[in-house]
């Protein structure tokens, strides 16, 4: 028996057209599929998934998300055990750590490591669990449309285990959490802390918040990251710096969530959390349970996501610095800009993630497609795949990190909301080019825009799981109905 045999718990009931036993199409989709489930077989851990054995040898909050949404047309079982797995790991809070740590993998093999998070302690009176170490912060809440999904996969196996009727109470938490504690800017949104919340972890709208904190020195830390990667493909030294202050500062007032130097309202952080609650109004209903709060809160979300972060001019979504111009602001030393509250008006792929929200004004989402066509982001013309920035800026680097490569979960995203506002051959498009760059680029966990050549780690997990995803061609309300 193959792997892909081992991994097939259940067949899906109403979702999957493609069938991983017999794929459709041109012999090349095999060996995408085939591929895909070989990088998740490696990454398997027993019970969740790392992003990459050698780079992220950990559970990674957001990846696990969009692991499970892969894991689904496979194994449905090994997709809920992927969540509930992260879920374990919930603080008494609410919140959901962006990093699960396994104790079995070296202090050294990764930083920050546990040592440096110190949840057990430092975290006591936000609620961390006492047997299992995390890190403090979040990462983007994508994880309550993952469930839905999983659960759409195989219906029948998810109520017999009662999947939904567990999770639902935790990711209701991890939604209160977000919207009471994280308001930092007073108008619904909510605020990420640290660049590592948001996931785009060194994008140019973060370099002019970042000025105004001190960098740690950089000899209170070492980047195991450089040990598996090219420097000139990762975050700076002296940005590395300012993120391991702002977690220190963060660990050292017990997690606490009062406002520092570092809060920003960031689109796609707050696109994903409206997807969520229309995924949460879905697992609601199906639990038997009204919705109808849960619809409008994200409609009420979605209007303050237009009038707090939209721009009308630019065709698109800015992250908002909400620390207002009170303290000194600095020169950052690598952008030169300078800050003090308000729109950052940096062209990241973030600004073009709300187009998955299914309440998205119409010219709202006409104009972002229009966006993601042009000069910037060349979808459909001069790129292969979305890249992370304005390929016009000044600090366009088609290689470093979030400063220019494509990544594929981004890619994904805008697949699904370009085919949920009927833009079908602009995502039929985008979906081959996602398709034929994972296999070429050995699931690489991100990739030159024009090229398609692999950055970072290869056999990457959320490549690998996305595009199992984008493999299986999904019924009508799968595409449109799981969102709201």
């Amino acid at each position: 028996m193959d792997r892909t045999a081992q991994l097939i718990a259940r067949p899906a009931e109403d979702t999957a057209v493609y069938d991983p036993a017999a794929p459709p199409g041109p012999p090349h989709l095999r060996a995408v599929h085939d591929g895909a489930v070989e990088v998740l077989e490696s990454n398997w851990t027993g019970t969740s998934t790392v992003p990459s054995r050698r780079l992220y040898p950990h559970q990674w909050s957001w990846d696990s998300a969009f692991v499970a949404i892969g894991l689904r047309h496979v194994s449905p079982l090994r997709a809920q055990t992927e969540l509930e797995t992260l879920l374990a790991a919930q603080w008494g809070d609410g919140r959901v750590p962006h990093i699960v740590f396994n104790p079995s993998v070296p202090l050294d093999a990764y930083f920050p490591s546990p040592d440096f998070w110190r949840s057990s302690t430092a975290g006591r009176a936000a609620g961390a669990p006492r047997t299992v170490q995390t890190s403090g912060i979040v990462q983007p809440p994508v994880h309550a449309l993952a469930a839905w999904l999983v659960h759409r996969a195989d219906p029948g196996l998810s109520r017999a285990r009662g999947f939904l009727a567990r999770v639902y109470p935790q990711l209701a938490a991890w939604h209160r959490y977000l919207l009471h504690r994280r308001d930092h800017g007073g108008a619904g949104l909510v605020s990420v802390v640290h660049p590592w919340e948001q996931g785009m972890d060194n994008a140019p709208s973060w370099d002019a918040p970042l000025a105004r904190v001190a960098p740690a020195p950089a000899r209170s830390f070492r980047r195991a990251d450089l040990d598996h990667g090219a420097a000139e493909d990762r975050p700076t030294d002296l940005d590395y710096g300012r993120y391991v202050r702002l977690a220190t500062d963060y660990r050292d007032s017990g997690y606490a969530d009062a406002r520092g130097d570092f809060a920003v309202e960031d689109p796609s952080f707050n696109a994903l959390l409206i997807a969520s609650e229309h995924a949460l109004a879905r697992i609601a209903r199906e639990l038997g349970a009204t919705a109808t709060a849960r619809h409008a809160r994200a409609e009420r979300l979605t209007a303050a996501l237009v009038e707090r972060l939209w721009d009308p001019a630019e065709g698109m979504f800015f992250c908002r610095d909400v620390h207002g111009s009170g303290g000194p602001v600095r020169e950052h030393a690598v952008s030169g800009l300078v800050h003090g509250g308000g729109l950052i008006r940096e062209r990241g792929v973030s600004g073009l993630v709300p187009l998955l929200l299914p309440d998205l004004p119409r010219e709202v989402a006409a104009a972002v497609v229009r966006t993601l066509r042009g000069p910037h982001f060349g979808c459909g013309t001069t790129t292969r795949l979305v890249p992370s920035y304005d390929l016009l800026g000044e600090a366009f680097d088609p290689h470093r990190y979030w400063r220019g490569p494509a990544w594929f979960n981004t890619a994904w995203l805008l697949e699904r909301g370009l085919r949920l506002h009927g833009h079908l051959a602009d995502a039929d498009a985008l979906r081959r080019a996602a398709l034929d760059t994972a296999l070429t680029s050995d699931f690489a966990e991100y990739v030159d825009p024009y090229t398609g050549e692999a950055c970072g780690a290869t056999g990457f997990s959320w490549t690998a799981a996305l595009t199992l995803d984008l493999l299986h061609q999904h019924t009508a309300t799968d595409k449109g109905g799981d969102q709201g």
